[in-house]
């Protein structure tokens, strides 16, 4: 099998991937939306240190912006606005 990580030892990468096969799908997804959400936090802390005078709502939609696009970005404050108003 070819090495597929430049910095691990070919030995370990065996056992890592061994050990992985072993693991239930439930077990696997749970480490999967782990991962997910300590990027989408470390993103967000990135984004909030850049832009020291964002309020959460500004972060989110930035967040969304960067990552899934302007269009989507609007769609989401054009509802949210609307969804707010309808509320208040």
């Amino acid at each position: 099998m070819k090495t597929q990580s430049i910095d691990t030892n070919p030995k370990i990468e065996r056992l890592i991937i061994s050990l992985s096969k072993k693991k239930s799908t439930a077990k696997k997804f749970s480490q999967i939306r782990s991962i997910t959400q300590t990027t989408m936090q470390l993103s967000k802390r990135a984004i909030s240190r850049v832009n020291k005078n964002f309020d959460e709502y500004q972060i989110n939609l930035l967040f969304i912006n960067l990552h899934y696009g302007k269009d989507l970005a609007e769609r989401v404050k054009k509802y949210l606005d609307k969804f707010y108003y309808e509320n208040t």
